[in-house]
């Protein structure tokens, strides 16, 4: 079966769209507002699960109202929750968004809960991740968190995918034999590099491999994904479609991926399909809203 663990965080977004963002100090009027399920672990697991994967999602959430939302949209997606905790002492996370009428956005979060997620927590789904075809984490949660989640998924030889993402340095011993998966700006907070076009992203790409990654997959919004590993380049081309709101993206093309190498596909073509589980999720406001049906990825793909 199709088994994907994500270790990772759960928010409620916060959204409101407008004309332009704002510049420091300033206020922008005529905003419209909604709220929706987010958080980099949700929004990867919901995606995965609406593309069919069985999915645990290891998480925590704060013991209030929006915790009981997040948690019934959980259940609602089908996703396997029996590892989800619950924190009495913090609230659930939050994510402030805005969006511009182009689809770029700016956020900041208050992690609540997802702070309070551990490496114990991980250690209760140590069943779960042993079974899996493939575990997926981001760094939204402690790094001693995904670090055992990390940790856990290479002793059972099951397949890690580690999403980078908010950008910030790591050790070496985050990268061992993972599937690294960030973005112009969390690559070169990674590498220390410069990265402008596809020549500087294979570079730092390359220094990731050299310290210890698998693969990795850089994402470049319009032109695509770069696929890097010790024994191929690829420029994996994006979809061309008009974009309402790219928050969720990255999230989508994750999800996306650690499907598509659950069922059995090579890197080229699950970095494909990545691409149309994003291409589809920025023409949709919200981050879990906009994740798309495998039904919906199958016939976009057969447009194509």
């Amino acid at each position: 079966m199709n088994r994907v663990v994500v270790v990772g965080s759960a928010n409620t977004d916060m959204i409101v769209q407008a004309d332009r963002l704002p510049t420091p100090g300033e206020t922008v009027l005529g905003g419209r507002f909604a709220t929706a399920q987010g958080g980099k672990g949700a929004n990867q697991a919901v995606a995965a699960a609406r593309l069919g994967a069985h999915v645990t999602f290891v998480a925590r959430l704060g013991q209030d109202a929006l915790g009981e939302q997040a948690f019934a949209a959980y259940q609602t997606d089908g996703l396997d929750c029996t590892y989800m905790s619950r924190d009495p002492d913090q609230p659930s996370g939050v994510a402030l968004i805005l969006v511009d009428r182009h689809g770029e956005n700016m956020i900041a979060v208050a992690s609540g809960a997802n702070a309070a997620l551990s490496p114990t927590h991980v250690e209760t789904a140590r069943a779960a991740v042993q079974s899996a075809d493939s575990l997926l984490t981001q760094l939204e949660s402690p790094l001693a968190t995904v670090a055992a989640a990390l940790d856990l998924a290479r002793s059972a030889g099951v397949r890690a995918i580690l999403n980078p993402a908010p950008a910030r340095s790591l050790p070496d011993t985050f990268l061992q034999g993972v599937i690294l998966t960030p973005n112009e700006t969390e690559v070169a907070q990674l590498t220390g590099l410069p990265v402008h076009n596809v020549e500087q992203a294979e570079a730092a790409a390359r220094q990731l491999l050299d310290r210890g990654a698998a693969a990795v997959v850089v994402t470049l919004g319009r032109q695509g994904a770069l696929l890097v590993t010790p024994s191929d380049v690829q420029l994996v081309p994006a979809f061309a479609v008009q974009a309402v709101d790219t928050t969720a993206a990255g999230d989508a093309f994750n999800g996306g991926l650690a499907v598509a190498l659950s069922r059995g596909l090579a890197l080229p073509e699950a970095v494909r399909d990545g691409n149309a589980v994003a291409a589809l999720s920025v023409t949709r406001l919200g981050a879990q809203p906009s994740l798309p049906t495998q039904a919906e990825v199958v016939r976009f793909l057969e447009e194509r």
